[in-house]
């Protein structure tokens, strides 16, 4: 499947933290042909085994955490307005007049309000979430005969085409990590394995990670490599602490990562002429491999990262080249594995 697909099918699923069962089961259904794979209700993770899993041989787990960032409905007002509390780090500049999608007894639209310049004494101060609403077009009997305190929401956006192979839309951190493990899976169809290949689309890592953490007590790998994506760079930021699109994944070093497979992913890379750059982390890496490393007894982890620009917002950019190199490198590495 042409990957810009995939992330057509990914990224409008709802998934907000703690509710991932629709994005999950989009993306195993993308993975069936290809082994087996089923949905943890108790905690939110969808685990994939590829074809020929064998006991005998040692596994590698390849981690993307499905879920996005939201809102949880906090408070209903008699005029039917929602307050709504952050599920994971939104960035609240990007919020007023936003498109939203409430999924309570029944999916319902709405839009975060906004008070027009003209009647604003201060238009420069950003509100916080706690001070937004999003406005229904409901009453406040009929918003509480189909919405429940504690229901969730999230923006409303699909995945648009910019020049070139570049993407925007909502939730590409991390369904763009789901699509490089869809992709890989697709370019080891039918080859022969020295090893297991396990796929865990983890739960609430916009919550402190606890879906890898248990996924990965529970496959107890031999190894792991997390995805996730990184800062792309903008103008105006440093150029020093980013990477860049169109560079190709960025493989992490770290203090607290597997040595020996950053240098190996490095030398896959330099070896089969795939682009790469590197992320260097002087201690916990903010992704999923914090969880995974620690999990039973200890994991060698790694990171890769896909670039991205304006992480946490409705309008996130990815390059689909940058997705589909880092499925080429990760494919290329397990086929080289005994």
């Amino acid at each position: 499947m042409e990957t810009f697909d995939i992330l057509c099918k990914l990224c409008p699923s709802f998934g907000v933290s703690g509710d991932e069962q629709e994005a999950a089961e989009a993306a195993l259904k993308i993975l069936a042909p290809y082994g087996e794979g089923t949905f943890d209700k108790k905690t939110g993770n969808a685990v994939f085994r590829r074809s020929g899993y064998d006991e005998s041989k040692k596994t590698i787990l390849l981690d993307a955490h499905i879920d996005e960032i939201g809102f949880v409905v906090t408070y209903i007002t008699d005029d039917g307005f929602l307050k709504v509390a952050p599920v994971g780090g939104i960035d609240r500049r990007m919020l007023l007049a936003s498109e939203v999608t409430v999924f309570g007894k029944q999916q319902v639209r709405g839009v975060i309000t906004s008070t027009p310049p003209h009647l604003e004494d201060d238009n420069k101060k950003l509100p916080e979430v706690s001070d937004i609403y999003i406005d229904i077009g409901m009453t406040g009997e009929e918003a509480r005969s189909i919405i429940s305190l504690g229901d969730k929401a999230c923006v409303v956006n699909s995945p648009v085409r910019l020049l070139g192979s570049r993407v925007s839309g909502k939730a590409l951190d991390d369904r763009s990590g789901a699509a490089v493990l869809i992709k890989t899976v697709e370019l080891l169809a039918d080859k022969q394995l020295g090893v297991n290949v396990v796929l865990l689309l983890s739960s609430k890592e916009e919550i402190h990670g606890v879906g890898a953490m248990t996924g990965a007590f529970d496959i107890s790998p031999d190894m792991a490599i997390a995805f996730d994506v990184s800062f792309a760079y903008t103008q105006g930021e440093d150029k020093e602490e980013c990477g860049e699109l169109s560079k190709g994944p960025m493989i992490g070093i770290s203090p607290s990562l597997s040595r020996e497979l950053s240098d190996a992913l490095i030398s896959c890379a330099k070896e089969k002429n795939i682009p790469y750059q590197l992320e260097i982390m002087n201690g916990r890496t903010g992704t999923n491999a914090d969880m995974i490393t620690v999990s039973k007894g200890g994991v060698r982890s790694v990171t890769v990262s896909i670039p991205e620009k304006y992480m946490h917002t409705p309008a996130e950019i990815v390059d689909i080249d940058d997705i589909d190199n880092t499925a080429l490198l990760l494919a290329e590495f397990i086929g080289g594995l005994e």
